[in-house]
């Protein structure tokens, strides 16, 4: 930057919050853009059914489900270029999606679009628990929850927009889409520092007995955000007939109150604690999945989508919650072990449930609504105060006293 710039502003330039920003702007860039497209792509163009969606959806999350390889890979690159490695494949699986309208062609791109999607993901928690500090992490996450819901809010008002005043075809819109995030994703990586935690991370997989209710509580969101990820915009899509722009006009107004609401939640967080916003998450999630089992109107359904969309920001309470019970050299190794755990559930469900879909769409939300109930039981059990040896409320007093390991 040149040298009559501003010292104060040369570094918020330089900082990891505007680093890690600008990435998961230009990750969910990618990704919104794929999403917004796929339920009336795979109707129109490929001829999918809701179990195909279903059976799609389950191999979208198998390299989530196999996040934890990326302990590996964290053996011989930094995670910032895991970081950086990952767009690049997430905007070549986006590109090519257009071009094959088909199950095995939908099969292949939605592969390559997600591993580089989750492996993103991984490397990106794992930047933002080791580069925030505890009292600055709830606020910076939701910096970062706020700068991908103004991706999606581009991709989806660019998508509304070019429906609404033409008819493009879906090879353009995907071919447009993901080329911008393959040519944000090379100007990101030529224009940031180098960017490393304090903390030397430890290597290879790290499960610890003491970190049960983190990985539950992740566990149980995998399984409830896959049912809505699956199956909340597909209901919209065939029970009440929402098409591509209208579609993509919810997704628009959600985002753009995430644009405010994210930044304003993780503030929150920090103020209020991870206890009382996880059981808040839990208690929305329960009433939004028993809206969605039983509501015949779809502008209710509209607007719990819009809810949901808006309180899913506070699963940043998770991430913070492990922060500050784990050991500082567990972030990367955890980060990696959590994506996995979170899509144990996810690679089964959607095409279990899409065999539930085709006879009672709306046994589907039921349990969710049950999956949100037990996950919102464990949430009790978080402390108002967490800390290393302070895990959970049953931890003995005894632990309290205990360095981290």
């Amino acid at each position: 930057m040149p040298p009559h710039v501003p010292s104060r502003l040369r570094h918020a330039v330089a900082s990891p919050v505007v680093f890690l920003m600008t990435l998961a702007f230009v990750n969910w860039l990618g990704f919104a853009s794929w999403q917004a497209l796929l339920n009336n792509f795979a109707k129109d163009a490929a001829g999918f059914d809701g179990f195909q969606i279903g059976v799609l959806q389950s191999v979208r999350e198998i390299p989530g489900f196999l996040a934890f390889t990326a302990v590996f890979l964290f053996m011989i690159m930094r995670e910032q270029t895991l970081a950086y490695l990952s767009i690049l494949m997430l905007g070549v699986g986006v590109a090519l999606t257009g071009y094959l309208p088909s199950f095995w062609g939908l099969i292949l791109t939605t592969t390559i679009m997600s591993v580089g999607f989750h492996y993103f993901e991984t490397a990106n928690q794992a930047l933002s628990l080791q580069l925030l500090t505890k009292k600055e992490a709830p606020r910076g996450i939701g910096k970062i929850y706020g700068a991908a819901a103004a991706a999606q809010l581009v991709a989806y008002g660019a998508i509304a927009g070019a429906f609404l005043l033409m008819t493009p075809s879906y090879e353009a819109m995907y071919l447009i889409a993901g080329g911008a995030t393959v040519a944000l994703g090379i100007l990101a990586m030529a224009g940031f520092r180098r960017f490393q935690g304090e903390t030397k991370q430890n290597r290879g997989i790290v499960l610890r007995r003491r970190y049960w209710l983190y990985y539950a509580l992740t566990f149980l969101s995998g399984a409830r955000r896959q049912i809505f990820m699956a199956f909340g915009a597909f209901l919209l899509v065939e029970r009440f007939g929402y098409e591509v722009s209208t579609l993509a006009q919810l997704l628009f107004l959600t985002c753009a109150i995430n644009v405010v609401a994210a930044p304003l939640l993780g503030r929150a967080i920090g103020v209020f604690g991870e206890r009382a916003t996880i059981l808040a998450e839990n208690v929305v999630l329960v009433l939004v999945f028993l809206g969605y089992a039983f509501t015949g109107s779809g502008l209710v359904a509209g607007a719990l989508f819009v809810l949901d969309g808006v309180f899913f920001t506070l699963t940043i309470a998770q991430k913070t919650y492990f922060q500050k019970i784990g050991d500082p050299a567990d972030i990367a190794p955890t980060a990696s072990v959590a994506f996995t755990i979170n899509h144990i559930a996810a690679v089964a469900m959607p095409v279990t449930f899409g065999v539930i879909w085709m006879s009672d769409p709306s046994a589907v939300f039921l349990i969710g609504a049950g999956i949100a109930c037990a996950s919102l039981a464990l949430a009790f059990l978080v402390p108002r105060h967490p800390d290393a040896g302070r895990e959970t409320v049953l931890s003995r007093p005894a632990a309290a006293a205990m360095p981290a390991q």
